[in-house]
């Protein structure tokens, strides 16, 4: 590639939900170092739809003064308001010099990040004529946007077909079933449960959600657990990447 093409190629702005919770920020900052590694020569900066620092439409409106392209990648995993409003309206804002790629998810790739967490917590599906599994939530942030919840809604099918168990999606806010509910409802059946977070980094809903594990009555060990966040995951700048070019090629720009 040559320098004239990477000038033409547009700028991937990463853009994060933000958090004040340190932990929540690098992870999400190592994302987008993940990005910028795949992809040698593609310039990656960090812009945040909340709490954190620079906002998206300083990031894109900077980057439309100084004439550049950029594509907005959202750091999330579902299409909700954030990606609906604050992107496109920060888009909007850019005299075509700025285009929004989708959402992380749904995604193939998110299901392989999520099998991966279910292992790494010891996840145990029904074996024949044994007793049964876990029992198996996808848990959420939340959203008012029908939208978003259809989103988690399609990984909690996709998760379902992979593992080969019923899973059933809850939230932490602003829409239902609630996790701790259903939870409660599991436990109360005689179920040990697992909870995939389906979260992307550390921060507020992760902790909330973390307080739901709790150890079993059962001799097992363990009546909840919880999964970690997705990130930091190396398919997740991958994801992102194909997100990018989907984007940019949409709009007639090179990527390579």
């Amino acid at each position: 590639m040559t320098a004239a093409n990477a000038d033409l190629r547009p700028v991937l702005v990463g853009c994060g939900h933000g958090t004040r919770d340190a932990a929540g920020r690098r992870a999400t900052a190592q994302l987008r170092l993940d990005v910028a590694a795949l992809r040698p020569g593609l310039e990656v900066v960090a812009a945040s739809v909340d709490v954190q620092k620079p906002g998206l439409p300083d990031v894109v409106a900077r980057l439309a003064a100084d004439g550049r392209r950029c594509v907005v990648v959202p750091l999330l995993l579902s299409a909700g308001f954030h990606v609906h409003t604050d992107v496109a309206q920060a888009v909007a804002a850019s005299g075509g010099l700025a285009v929004a790629a989708g959402a992380l998810g749904p995604d193939d790739a998110l299901v392989d990040v999520l099998v991966d967490r279910l292992r790494e917590k010891g996840f145990r599906a029904a074996t024949g004529d044994e007793e049964p599994g876990d029992a198996l939530v996808l848990a959420a942030a939340g959203s008012s946007d029908r939208r978003a919840l259809d989103d988690v809604e399609q990984v909690g099918s996709l998760l379902a077909q992979r593992v080969g168990v019923p899973v059933t999606t809850a939230y932490l806010s602003a829409a239902q079933p609630r996790a701790a509910d259903v939870v409660d409802a599991l436990r109360a059946s005689g179920r040990r449960v697992t909870v995939a977070s389906y979260l992307l980094s550390p921060g507020f809903f992760a902790d909330r959600l973390s307080r739901l594990a709790s150890p079993g009555d059962d001799g097992s060990g363990y009546g909840v657990r919880v999964t970690d966040p997705l990130a930091p995951h190396p398919l997740l700048a991958g994801l992102a990447l194909r997100r990018y070019d989907v984007a940019a090629a949409a709009a007639g720009w090179p990527v390579s």
